[in-house]
C-alpha cells in the first residue's frame, strides 16, 4: 500500500510579468486549481475561472494557517519569484512534508537585482527588511559591502539612507529597483547622505554600494566590539573576555541562546550578528537593564533579540529549549544545574565569574561535572602622569563545556 502523501498543495512563483512568465507545467496547475491563495497584486494577474480566490493577510505567519486549513483541497499558492528564499515556501515546509508540497518558482528580486546591476550574486550580502525593522541593516554595513536588500515599503530607501548617514556611510549609493521584469519596472539612484526621492513603489528592492565617509562607525560582525558600541551601566562583559565567550559558546545558524544575567545584552547581541539565523533570549531582572539591551539590540542590528524579565533559576523552565547558555549573572549550582539539564545534546554552557563566591561555585561545578576552567586577566594602557602604564581589569575564572 502506498503511504506516500499526495502533493495536494503548489506554490508558484511569479512575477511582475504574471502568467507569461511562468512554464507552461505551473501555468496549467494554476488554471486548474479549486483554490488560489495570493496577495492581491499576484490574484489580479489570473483571469477569474472556477477557482476560489482568497487573499491572505499582509503578514505571512497569519496566511499560513488559513492555507493548512484547506488541506487536501487542490490548492494553489501564488507567491513572490522563488517561495524558498524568503518566502511562503520555507513556512509551509516548517508545517508539512516535502511530499505533500510542489514548488515551481521563478527568478527572485536577487537575481534580477544582480542582472541590472552587473553584479555576481554570490560575492553580495542578501538580506531582507520586509516585515522586519530597518535597524537589519547594520551588522551588513562596512566598506566596500554590496548589499541587496528587500524593502518593506515604499518608505525603505529613505529609512535606509537615514540609517546610513547615521553610521557615516552617507557617501554610500542606492540604487532603487522597482516592480523588476514588469511594465512599470524603474530604476533611479542617489547617495544616502543627500536622498531626497518622493516614495514611488512599494515593491523595490534596494541595491547599496557601501562607501564611508571620514569617520564612520566600524562595527564588526566578529566578536569583540568595543565597550563604547554598547549603552551600558558598567555590567557589561569587557571586549576581550566577550570574544572568548562566543568562542567557546560556538555560534552556529538556527541555534538559540540564553543569556542569563544578560546585563546591557551583548554576549546575546553578539551570538546574533554573527549569523542572521541564530536566535538568543537575553534574561535580566532589571527592567531599565531590559530597555538598555532592546536599545542596543535595534542599535547594532539585532531587533528581534527577546528580552526576558524574570529572576534565575525560576524564570528557566519558562524558556524554549537552548543549543547554548551563558550565565554572567546569578551563578548558583542550582542555576548552572537547571541550565545543563534544559541544554539541547552538544549544548554549550559558558559562564564568568569575578567574585571568589562565584568562582567557588564553578569551581565545585568543574569538579563534580568536568569542563574546562580558564584564568583571564587582562590589562590595558593608560595614562599615568606623563608616561604610561598598565592598567589591570578584575580577573575572569571562565567555565566551559559542551554536552556530550
Amino acid at each position: 500500500m502506498d503511504n506516500k502523501p499526495q502533493r495536494w498543495l503548489k506554490v508558484v512563483g511569479i512575477g511582475e510579468d504574471g502568467l507569461e512568465g511562468i512554464s507552461t507545467a505551473a501555468k496549467k496547475l494554476v488554471e486548474s486549481a479549486e483554490v488560489l491563495f495570493g496577495g492581491k497584486r499576484h490574484l489580479e494577474m489570473v483571469p477569474d475561472g472556477k477557482a476560489e480566490k482568497i487573499i491572505w493577510a499582509k503578514r505571512m505567519r497569519e496566511a499560513v494557517p488559513k492555507i493548512l486549513e484547506r488541506r487536501g483541497q487542490n490548492i494553489v499558492v501564488l507567491a513572490s519569484g522563488d517561495p524558498m528564499c524568503y518566502g511562503i515556501g520555507t513556512k509551509l515546509l516548517r508545517h508539512l512534508e516535502l511530499g505533500e508540497v510542489e514548488i515551481h518558482p521563478v527568478l527572485n528580486s536577487f537575481s534580477l537585482a544582480c542582472s541590472r546591476m552587473g553584479w555576481s550574486l554570490p560575492d553580495v550580502e542578501t538580506m531582507t527588511i520586509h516585515g522586519r525593522p530597518v535597524t537589519m541593516l547594520h551588522p551588513y554595513l562596512y566598506p566596500g559591502a554590496r548589499i541587496l536588500c528587500l524593502s518593506e515599503d515604499a518608505s525603505s530607501p529613505a529609512e535606509a539612507a537615514s540609517l546610513l548617514h547615521s553610521r557615516g556611510f552617507g557617501s554610500s549609493r542606492i540604487t532603487v529597483l522597482e516592480n523588476m521584469g514588469g511594465a512599470k519596472e524603474k530604476i533611479y539612484c542617489g547617495e544616502a547622505h543627500s536622498w531626497n526621492f518622493p516614495e514611488g513603489s512599494s515593491l523595490n528592492t534596494l541595491a547599496i554600494e557601501c562607501f564611508d565617509e571620514p569617520n564612520p562607525d566600524l562595527l564588526s560582525r566578529i566578536a569583540g566590539l568595543p565597550e563604547s558600541a554598547f549603552q551600558h551601566d558598567g555590567k557589561l562583559t569587557k571586549q576581550e573576555v566577550r570574544s572568548s565567550v562566543l568562542s567557546k559558546l560556538m555560534p552556529f545558524p538556527e541555534h538559540l541562546l540564553w543569556d542569563i544575567g544578560a546585563g546591557c545584552g551583548s554576549i546575546a547581541i553578539e551570538w546574533m550578528r554573527s549569523h542572521p539565523n541564530c536566535h538568543a533570549v537575553a534574561v535580566e531582572r532589571s527592567s531599565e537593564r531590559i530597555n538598555m539591551i532592546r536599545n542596543n539590540a535595534d542599535a547594532l542590528g539585532t531587533p528581534m533579540l527577546q528580552t526576558v524579565q524574570g529572576e534565575v533559576p525560576g524564570i528557566i523552565t519558562e524558556l524554549p529549549r537552548p543549543d547554548a547558555v551563558f550565565l554572567g549573572g546569578g551563578i548558583s549550582f542550582e542555576t548552572l544545574e537547571k541550565c545543563w539539564e534544559a541544554l539541547a545534546p552538544l549544548g554549550r554552557l559558558v559562564s564568568n565569574a569575578v567574585t571568589l563566591e562565584s568562582e567557588r561555585v564553578l569551581l565545585d561545578w568543574q569538579a563534580r561535572q568536568g569542563g574546562e576552567l580558564t584564568r583571564i586577566s587582562i590589562s590595558r594602557a593608560e595614562s599615568v602622569g606623563s608616561f604610561q602604564g598598565w592598567r589591570p581589569l578584575m580577573p575572569v575564572t571562565q567555565f566551559s563545556m559542551v554536552k556530550r
